[in-house]
């Protein structure tokens, strides 16, 4: 309360310096061209839709408040901005430029002029999807930025993974007139001399993060519980008795490791709080079920197990037992994979795998056409080296792209849609526009996109 009573005492004052700067600012604008790309990020940091003040006649106050109105209740990190076609928004690097000046991993829809295009990072969504929706705008709403803009966002919201940036907190449509830097400076001002001013914002931040992260872990939940409830299963189903007559030193060890995976498994889970917690989750099980089938090939008196990755269809079916090459449905490229025996002979057959199956908003889709949500709880079975090489051109496969199993992700950093990653993408991964954005050769311009306008 003490934080509070001084922020109030403050306001007076703080109002007179407010109006000063704002004034100060919006006179110093009048004397430089309005808008610009930094006016454009910044504003991209504070809600998802801005319109150049010399765009307006492309997208309204009222449409454009629509428009972030819809995406916030979606809750996905799209990001929409509406520029004139101008020497200052240079065409063939101006996705890159704004992904970069935003700093926000996300979905970016950009009207320059009467063109459009988007990119979006894969964590959140594929190239080709972004491709296929630019394309489709494009060709549906010739020369209509706004219908373009509107229509490429209704179609992205559904299939955009993530959730809206914790900065979101406030206004949601920035119009560029300069004075909304007076207004970020007078707030930067707020801070200093108000002190708890910070305190106030970071915990509302941390809050709506909090808020993310439960609802992001509740996506992961179900498959996890499975995949405990199997484990707990395939141990009961072994009926290995520890004080047997056949019963060994080896073998009460291999049991013991088993059930110790088994009850870190269900502790990690019921202390999970974000979805990077599920690691430790999937991790123990897989320990677990290597200690069970060294057990079992004890028990049986056949070689034991080599330590290998768990089957890549479904780790739930155990240690996989040899790489065999295999081709996603629908395209890409043929890449080699760990399976189980059984899943060997099926691909052996000419048959389908027996793919884990999770639930998504289009359906049950195998595991890594899922999206970046299931990144942590494929991590945890198969470590972080080699999952983007084996999952290269699917959903799941570009949010793990950045990370190849070195440092960056053994520290934690896990850039989920609507993260802030700074600088940190890789423009040949953001889909849309990239190597020739708005000129020729790329999204904007004749032939680009996903096979021209």
């Amino acid at each position: 309360m003490g934080t509070v009573r001084r922020i109030l005492r403050l306001v007076p004052v703080l109002a007179v310096i407010c109006g000063v700067l704002c004034l100060v600012v919006a006179t110093g604008a009048g004397a430089r061209a309005a808008g610009g790309l930094d006016t454009a990020a910044a504003a991209l940091r504070e809600g998802p839709v801005y319109v150049d003040p010399r765009a307006r006649d492309v997208l309204s106050q009222g449409e454009a408040d629509t428009l972030a109105g819809r995406i916030e209740k979606a809750d996905r990190p799209v990001f929409v901005a509406v520029l004139p076609d101008t020497a200052e928004f240079p065409a063939a690097t101006l996705l890159q430029d704004l992904r970069t000046k935003v700093g926000i991993t996300g979905v970016y829809a950009v009207a320059l002029g009467d063109r459009f295009d988007a990119g979006a990072d894969p964590a959140v969504m594929s190239r080709d999807s972004v491709e296929n929706l630019a394309g489709a705008v494009r060709r549906s709403d010739p020369g209509d930025p706004a219908a373009m803009v509107t229509g490429f966002v209704d179609q992205a919201l559904p299939q955009a993974g993530g959730h809206a940036p914790a900065s979101w907190g406030g206004g949601s449509v920035g119009v560029g007139t300069g004075g909304g830097t007076g207004v970020l400076v007078a707030l930067g001002l707020l801070v200093l001399v108000g002190g708890g001013g910070a305190v106030l914002v970071s915990r509302r931040a941390k809050r709506r993060r909090e808020e993310q992260d439960r609802a992001r872990l509740d996506e992961l939940r179900p498959v996890v519980d499975e995949d405990i409830t199997a484990f707990g299963e395939e141990l009961s189903r072994i009926g290995f008795d520890p004080g047997g007559a056949t019963a060994d030193d080896a073998m009460r060890e291999d049991y013991t490791r088993a059930l110790d995976a088994y009850d870190t498994a269900k502790t990690a889970m019921d202390r999970a709080h974000a979805p990077g917690d599920v690691r430790q989750v999937s991790h123990a099980l897989e320990e677990g079920r290597f200690a069970l089938a060294t057990l079992e090939a004890r028990i049986d008196g056949g070689p034991l197990p080599e330590r290998r990755p768990p089957c890549f269809f479904d780790p739930r079916h155990g240690p996989s037992v040899q790489d065999v090459p295999w081709t996603p449905d629908g395209g890409g490229a043929e890449r080699t994979v760990p399976v189980c025996a059984a899943d060997a002979a099926r691909l052996e057959d000419g048959l389908e795998p027996m793919a884990r199956q999770v639930d998504t908003p289009r359906g049950p889709r195998p595991y890594w056409e899922a999206g970046p949500a299931y990144a942590p709880w494929a991590q945890g079975y198969f470590g972080g080296g080699m999952l983007p090489g084996i999952l290269v051109g699917t959903l799941l496969g570009g949010s793990l792209g950045g990370y190849g199993g070195g440092p960056p992700y053994d520290q934690g950093v896990d850039y989920s849609g609507g993260d802030y990653s700074g600088a940190d993408f890789d423009p040949g991964d953001f889909g849309g526009g990239f190597g020739g954005g708005f000129g020729d050769g790329g999204g904007f311009g004749d032939g680009g996109g996903f096979g021209g306008n």
